[in-house]
């Protein structure tokens, strides 16, 4: 014999109009991205299409008062996911800064010391040292043949 399902579907009414919150949620979400987006177009580089390059992240840590060499840019970049050392993809901008909750400069610039304190976490460490191996990896790659050296981009 079945039983009869208690689960119950709650919707949220907006109290002055009576429309559902879902509506909201979405126009909220898309809000959110265009102020992402438009914080990428700050640093975005006008050559390459959707990504900022090495003179936009030079900008942006000119900006956040944080030097391109320091390791907080690394945690950035790992938080992002970016794939290629130096650049940050729009896609990889809008995944990342939506999961630490930014779109702004005064947002990442506070965002940057709760980064360091993830380390903590033997799996956050763990993970962070794994894409930090596999990220400078994509850098220029040097290989010596039959006394030649040759260099390339992986």
């Amino acid at each position: 014999m079945r039983r009869s399902s208690t689960r119950r579907t709650w919707v949220l009414l907006h109290p002055a109009t009576g429309v559902a919150g879902a509506a909201t949620v979405n126009k909220a979400t898309a809000k959110e991205q265009e102020k992402i987006d438009g914080f990428f177009n700050q640093y975005a580089d006008k050559a390459e299409d959707h990504c900022i390059g090495p003179e936009g992240i030079e900008a942006l840590c000119e900006d956040l008062g944080v030097p391109p060499t320091d390791v907080r840019i690394l945690l950035l970049a790992w938080k992002l996911q970016a794939a290629r050392q130096g650049y940050f993809s729009l896609e990889e901008w809008r995944k990342g800064l939506k999961s630490m909750r930014v779109d702004s400069l005064d947002k990442l610039r506070k965002a940057l010391p709760s980064l360091q304190q993830e380390m903590v976490s033997p799996y956050n460490f763990k993970d962070f040292y794994t894409f930090s191996f596999k990220y400078c990896l994509t850098a220029l790659t040097i290989k010596n043949t039959d006394n030649i050296l040759i260099m390339s981009k992986d």
